[in-house]
């Protein structure tokens, strides 16, 4: 922050609130893979469920591509879209087809649409007609499992079978309607076995960590080995520590990080149950917001480091106050690149734009809001963040039928609209598209710990393999590998990511404290019970 702008206070709490709202949503990293819950399994009936892709052409045209899911029965699909063949669609009659099909259906994809009776005797009745696949229409925008009945216990259905949405039926029957020519191609493309762009996302994830952790050094090196100098003489000879008065620091209490998990848990319910275009709208402006000021923090300390001169020339604007010129300028640009963002925060695209602007606002809520000491970390903070994603990922199914974490990152369907208070980067190298992502508090939650190792090492003069910084800091990039282990192994389901970051972070940091002789000067670190007994700091034994 420059020193020439007095520190607005009301800021902590937009900090604190998007804080919250990160961590709300911080364990739905990973959304897009379908889960097979197949339980019934008979001969003939053991496929697993797979998404289709079906192109389209209305006469001869090339449309979007639908998506399909395949029945736990039926021929298998090529992976390629070059070892498919390309067949006329048509409905079938009756429309259900619960029946004998009224005519022929040689060399055609057959279109039927769900109910009136099982998805196996659908499939017969267009194999016995001739078709070369059958496409049921849901009654819902929902892909649901084609599983088998218990009378089915021997199936020899040689057709690909699958699943398509109300919506993608309604398209394909207007052009039918319209008596245009409609032609589909059908295969289900394989997802690489390791996702690289993961490995991008988790690089950006530590990498705002660490920028975080040592931004005082980056920007100012000369004022922070000044601090951190007098911040050690002031704690050896006093016992206290006094922060820069210009600085705003929110160190946060036992009372605070409990009010963390209970908001958190409050306003997840209520993005659960309430969720809606204009509720998300009022996040992504809030989001805007402490997007813009993160990033006007972080292009003042830049531009400063270098030219202290810019910021001296100030101006007196009505509302505002007094600020510098530069100062005025940086939020100007700020806020266009805020406001172009919100413009176009629906196309491919903005997946840069959000990043930037959470990566800002995550930096600057680091310099803001810290802990004190390990005692706020490994009592309240992150024991309880690790109980809490648990909770709302793997058990609130138990109690709410559906994952309530994963259900608020996914936002609101029906409108398109998503919560911003997350990292994402597209999936380059899957045929399906979709995003890896990862939500602000698997950022800020395991960050302030890490900037705390920081600060911790730089007062007591710690090289850097005798520090706790480093090896935190490849505690959690290893927590976050472990994350997008958990995902490939349960099938891309959401998961909690703290589950794995906490003992990779807060634990490791135990462990080096106990092996080093130094766990109760870290877990009370800053009080003056502990610190009036710590006149030196105490040679490092590993």
């Amino acid at each position: 922050m420059s020193s020439f702008d007095p520190p607005n206070h009301r800021y902590s709490s937009l900090v604190l609130i998007l804080l919250l709202l990160g961590f709300s949503v911080a364990a739905a990293d990973d959304v897009s893979s379908w889960t097979d819950d197949s339980s019934l399994e008979s001969p003939g009936c053991t496929n697993k469920f797979q998404m289709v892709k079906v192109l389209n052409w209305v006469d001869g045209v090339e449309g979007d591509f639908l998506t399909g899911l395949t029945a736990q029965f039926g021929a298998a699909l090529p992976s390629v879209a070059d070892q498919s063949l390309r067949f006329p669609a048509a409905f079938v009659d009756p429309l259900d087809s619960c029946s004998n099909l009224s005519s022929r259906l040689d060399g055609h994809i057959a279109l039927s649409i769900r109910g009136n009776c099982a998805f196996t005797e659908k499939a017969k009745h267009a194999e016995a007609a001739g078709a070369s696949a059958l496409l049921v229409i849901n009654d819902k925008e929902d892909l649901d499992e084609m599983g088998c009945m218990e009378k089915d216990t021997s199936l020899n259905v040689s057709i690909p079978v699958l699943m398509i949405s109300k919506s993608s039926g309604d398209a394909l029957n207007k052009s039918m309607v319209d008596n245009k020519s409609v032609e589909l191609l059908l295969y289900a493309p394989k997802r690489p076995v390791v996702d690289l762009t993961a490995g991008l996302l988790l690089l950006m994830a530590v990498g705002t960590v660490v920028v975080a952790s040592l931004w005082s050094e980056l920007t100012d090196p000369d004022q922070a080995n000044e601090s951190y100098s007098i911040l050690a003489k002031e704690i050896s000879s006093a016992g206290t520590r006094k922060d820069d008065p210009e600085k705003e620091i929110l160190d946060i209490s036992v009372t605070g990080a409990v009010f963390f998990i209970v908001t958190a848990s409050i306003f997840l319910l209520l993005l659960f149950y309430f969720m809606s275009s204009w509720f998300v709208w009022v996040l992504t402006i809030f989001f805007c917001i402490g997007g813009m000021q993160g990033m006007h923090n972080i292009i003042m300390a830049v531009i400063l480091r270098k030219c202290r001169h810019l910021g001296r020339k100030s101006v007196k604007l009505p509302l505002l106050g007094t600020m510098s010129v530069l100062s005025l300028l940086v939020n100007i640009v700020c806020l266009a690149f805020a406001v172009f963002w919100f413009i176009k925060r629906h196309t491919s695209y903005s997946w840069v734009g959000q990043d930037i602007l959470g990566i800002c606002l995550m930096i600057t809520a680091l310099q803001v809001v810290r802990l004190p000491n390990i005692k706020v970390v490994a009592t309240v903070l992150l024991c309880c963040a690790f109980v809490y994603d648990i909770f709302w990922v793997f058990i609130s199914p138990l109690i709410f039928h559906e994952s309530v974490m994963i259900v608020v990152a996914q936002g609101d369907s029906s409108s398109g609209e998503s919560i911003p208070m997350l990292l994402r980067i597209p999936r380059f190298f899957d045929p399906w598209g979709g995003y890896d992502m990862i939500g602000f508090g698997d950022i800020l939650f395991p960050g302030l710990l890490i900037s705390f190792a920081s600060r911790y090492d730089k007062i007591k003069k710690r090289v850097i393999s005798n520090g706790y910084f480093l090896w935190l800091t490849i505690g959690y990039g290893t927590g976050l590998l472990l994350t997008y282990l958990g995902l490939y192994l349960m099938d891309g389901h959401g998961q909690p990511a703290l589950l794995y970051i906490v003992p990779c972070t807060l634990g490791l940091a135990v462990i080096l404290g106990l092996v080093r002789g130094e766990l109760q000067e870290l877990w009370n670190y800053g009080s003056e019970e502990s610190e009036s007994h710590t006149t030196e700091d105490p040679m490092p034994v590993a």
